[in-house]
C-alpha cells in the first residue's frame, strides 16, 4: 500500500495541477470533493498529509464549503492554499474579511519575514514571485500560527503553526507563475515523511491488472470523443484486454477541421477496433430550435 496524500477540492480551476506537482514528486495522491469528506472517509483513507485546495466561494457566506473538524485532529500535516488558507483560519479561530481593496489576481511578490522549513530554497535572491487569485483575505491568523511571508496586499501570505505542521499560503504554488512552487510542495511532502514510493509506471501496471480482473472474458464498449480523458482510457483498456474492446467515435459535426480524421488514423493505426459514425447532415438542415427537438425525438 502506497503512502497517500489527500487533496480536498473546494472547486479551484487548478486543483488538478496540485495533483500533477505531487505525482511528479512520486507521491500517490487523490482528489476528492469537499462534500465527500467525512470523519469515516478520513479514517478509511488514512492520509499521511492533506492539502486544502483553492476555490471560488467565500468562507464568510453561510453554507460555504468547509472541511470536517477531523481534518485538523488527525495529527497529520495540512497545507491550505488560497481558499484553503482562508477556510483553515476560519475553522481554527482566525478571521477572514471581504476584499476592501486587497482583492488581487495576478503576479505578486512575497517578502520573507522569518525562516520556515517549508520555504527552504526560497528567498535566496530576495522576494519571490507568486500568483494570487483572491477576493477575501485573512485579517487575523488563528491561535498558534505565525507569519512567515507577506506581500503588499496579503499581510498573511505565508503562515504556519509549526507545532501542528499546519501551513497556509494565500497564493497558488501549483501554477507556472509561481516559479518555486514545486520546491514548496517538495518541502511539504518531506515534512510529512513521504518517501516517494509511487510512480506512474507502477500505477499503469496496477491499472492494467485491475481492468483485466474486472472485465475477464467479457466485451467492452468505449465512447471515444478524441479528447484526452477518453483517449487515455481507450488506450489503457486496449492494452489490458486487446480485441475485447470496441471504441465508438461519433463525429457530431462540431469538431475542429480534420480532427475526426486524426482520431480515426491514430486509433486504427494502433490496431484499436474503432466504429466511426459520421454526423447526420439532417441535424444541421433545419432551424436550431427544430434541431433540438429532432435530437430529443430520436433518443
Amino acid at each position: 500500500m502506497h503512502e497517500k496524500l489527500l487533496i480536498i477540492d473546494f472547486g479551484s480551476q487548478v486543483t488538478q495541477l496540485i495533483a500533477r506537482r505531487l505525482r511528479e514528486l512520486n507521491v500517490y495522491c487523490e482528489i476528492h470533493p469537499f462534500q465527500k469528506i467525512t470523519e469515516n472517509f478520513l479514517k478509511d483513507f488514512s492520509p499521511r498529509a492533506i492539502i486544502l485546495s483553492g476555490g471560488p466561494a467565500s468562507v464568510i457566506d453561510e453554507g460555504s464549503p468547509r472541511p470536517p473538524s477531523a481534518v485538523f485532529e488527525m495529527g497529520v500535516p495540512v497545507l491550505g492554499i488560497c481558499y484553503g488558507q482562508q477556510v483553515m483560519m476560519h475553522c481554527l479561530g482566525g478571521k477572514v474579511e471581504r476584499g476592501h481593496g486587497t482583492a488581487e489576481f495576478g503576479r505578486a511578490y512575497v517578502s520573507q519575514k522569518s525562516s520556515l522549513p517549508l520555504l527552504d530554497g526560497w528567498f535566496s535572491e530576495g522576494d519571490e514571485q507568486v500568483w494570487m487569485s483572491h477576493g477575501d483575505h485573512v485579517s487575523a491568523i488563528a491561535p498558534g500560527f505565525e507569519v512567515f511571508g507577506t506581500s503588499p496586499n496579503a499581510p498573511f501570505a505565508i503562515t504556519a503553526d509549526q507545532s501542528r505542521e499546519f501551513y497556509a499560503v494565500q497564493f497558488h504554488p501549483e501554477v507556472h507563475h509561481t516559479p518555486k512552487g514545486a520546491t514548496l510542495y517538495e518541502n511539504f511532502i518531506h515534512r510529512a515523511g513521504f518517501t516517494g514510493d509511487w510512480t506512474m509506471g507502477a500505477y499503469r501496471e496496477q491499472a492494467l491488472q485491475k481492468i483485466r480482473d474486472q472485465v475477464g472474458d467479457k466485451k467492452v464498449i468505449c465512447g471515444l470523443s478524441g479528447g484526452v480523458d477518453s483517449s487515455v482510457a481507450a488506450v489503457l483498456i486496449h492494452e489490458a484486454i486487446g480485441d475485447q474492446l470496441t471504441c465508438v467515435f461519433v463525429d457530431h459535426g462540431l469538431l475542429r477541421q480534420g480532427e475526426s480524421d486524426e482520431v480515426i488514423q491514430m486509433f486504427r493505426d494502433n490496431t484499436v477496433c474503432l466504429l466511426f459514425m459520421p454526423m447526420k447532415k439532417s441535424y444541421f438542415s433545419v432551424p436550431w430550435t427544430d434541431n433540438l427537438i429532432l435530437k430529443q425525438s430520436e433518443r
